[in-house]
């Protein structure tokens, strides 16, 4: 651990840090192919591409935590080899990745030491992360237990953390996924903050309005080159997805949505019990959704989004059955296969493992998925008869063709595909149910610009059929674009739904980090009239 003061770098004439060539093979797949990349001293460089166009594989080469196979990494013009995490800290680069790498048991300064390295007191920890914390404008208490913060606090303690290796280069993954705007602003502040004293930083994110406000060059990647770079202060929205994604990017349309026809799911004074010390209780959540809405639930992660949709899907259950009624049926204890067949299809946040086998073709995860609801389908010889394979295929194939389900061969195992395809492939085979009840959680987390806008459509084309459709997402941009009404949930209570023209992005921060009005309360009545 350092001192914290900004580092004394003589002023270069070249790049901070440069890549000359850097590949990666992964057996016969290219993850990164030839790549040049520049970022110069007190830079906020942007690197942009598609699921899979290799952003992850050249930051871990860039943090040691892979090996390139081929190329060089240069820090200030010398080449280097950085083999190691512990390696790229040392050499002056620090990373703040997606997915945070904390022990909820465990207080904030402890986390910080676990990663520090050398035998450094603990005291002394908890004093230079609180001075830190405070000097950069990301107030941490090192004493507070991590079970007992925020997101946002969490990400805090990441970003402290890297900034106590006092690097010259800090890398940003996403950084922005799981804050309020209000957050993300104090975040841009520490960014700029970082610049002026002549630090760099590496931001990847997909929220391209963001890359246009704080990032000075961008780089873009696609299918593991590089394509171009650019000033995104200079492109719009469009112009940089196009980069992306080498095309044009389907416009979203909401056009058709109409007047709310039918209810078709109430819930009533929703509660559930928080099942383990980390989970998030539910309190007296009251909700009402009808054929042709789609119903955004916006929040910061962590506050009881999964919780909610475990019992709106039927995995876990709730004592009283009258808590949640779809279609006028009381379902609070009936299961998800019982609501499968009553027409309800869900989605899961998690692909791999939760709304999908990975080691299993896509025809298999088709069949688990299926096997209960579409009998008929998929059984030869009545309900106890042998699988029909033709009539598995045919929908597999139906469905890649009508979501652009990219992938190598007829019948790949699902984790063969990239992260965006195989969401795509998860969403289509609830879709191609012509679900009338659909409840999706994150449905385009960590996915592409050409992805997201194919996701969206599709969710809003089965609303416009006469579905239900219940969206549970971080992403602002997301809900504004598809949401008939928003509603937010905090710390397991949820907002009365207010219509989207209405909303504004202020009153949404205001209501993820817990206040509420009169008209934000849960229970609120007059949020919806059928």
């Amino acid at each position: 651990m350092t001192d914290g003061a900004p580092p004394q770098t003589p002023v270069l004439d070249g790049p901070l840090l440069e890549t000359r060539g850097l590949t990666k093979v992964f057996g016969s797949l290219r993850a990164c192919d030839a790549i040049d990349l520049a970022i110069a001293p007190g830079e906020v460089h942007a690197l942009l591409g598609e699921n899979g166009a290799g952003k992850s594989t050249l930051v871990k080469m860039l943090f040691g935590v892979l090996d390139p196979s081929g190329g060089d990494i240069l820090w200030k013009g010398k080449p280097v080899k950085i083999g190691s995490p512990g390696q790229a800290r040392a050499t002056g680069v620090g990373m703040v990745f997606q997915h945070f790498s904390l022990f909820e048991a465990l207080t904030v300064a402890e986390n910080i030491a676990l990663a520090l390295d050398g035998n450094v007191p603990i005291d002394r920890i908890s004093e230079e992360a609180r001075r830190l914390s405070i000097e950069y404008g990301l107030p941490l208490d090192p004493s507070a237990h991590v079970a007992d913060l925020s997101v946002g606090e969490r990400q805090r303690i990441e970003i402290v953390r890297a900034l106590l290796q006092n690097p010259e280069l800090i890398i940003l993954d996403e950084p922005t996924s799981v804050l309020t705007p209000q957050e993300a602003d104090k975040l841009f502040e520490t960014l700029a903050k970082l610049k002026a004293e002549g630090r760099s930083v590496l931001y990847i994110s997909h929220r391209l309005e963001e890359v246009q406000r704080i990032c000075d060059r961008a780089t873009v990647l696609r299918h593991g080159k590089v394509t171009g770079a650019c000033d995104p202060r200079q492109e719009t929205p469009s112009s940089l997805a196009r980069m992306m994604v080498g095309g044009e990017v389907a416009e979203i349309s909401g056009a058709g949505l109409g007047e709310p026809g039918d209810l078709l799911i109430e819930i009533n004074k929703l509660s559930a019990l928080a099942r383990s010390p980390f989970a998030v209780a539910l309190k007296d959540i009251d909700l009402s959704v009808s054929a042709g809405e789609v119903v955004a639930i916006a929040g910061v992660a962590g506050n009881g989004q999964s919780e909610l949709f475990d019992v709106l899907s039927g995995e876990e259950r709730v004592d009283d059955a009258n808590a949640i009624r779809i279609r006028g049926e009381a379902v609070g204890r009936k299961g998800i296969t019982e609501r499968r067949l009553m027409g309800c299809g869900f989605v899961p946040e998690e692909r791999h493992g939760h709304a999908a086998v990975t080691n299993l073709p896509l025809t298999g995860n088709l069949v688990l998925s299926r096997h209960t609801s579409d009998r008929r389908a998929f059984l030869s010889g009545g309900p106890l008869g042998l699988i029909n394979t033709a009539s598995v295929a045919k929908a597999t194939k139906r469905i890649c063709e009508d979501m652009d389900v990219r992938k190598s061969g007829d019948d790949p195992a699902a984790g063969s595909l990239s992260g965006g395809n195989l969401q795509k492939f998860i969403v289509g085979r609830e879709l191609d149910r012509q679900p009338v009840v659909l409840v999706v959680n994150q449905p385009t987390w960590g996915v592409d610009a050409g992805a997201a806008s194919r996701i969206r459509q599709a969710l809003i084309d089965l609303a416009k059929s006469g579905s239900a459709v219940v969206v549970i997402s971080q992403d602002l941009d997301e809900v504004f674009e598809i949401a008939s009404r928003i509603a937010v949930i905090n710390e397991g209570q949820l907002s009365a739904p207010e219509p989207a023209g209405t909303m504004t992005r202020e009153r949404i921060g205001l209501l993820m980090g817990g206040f509420h009005d009169g008209k934000g309360q849960a229970h609120a009545e007059a949020s919806h009239a059928h």
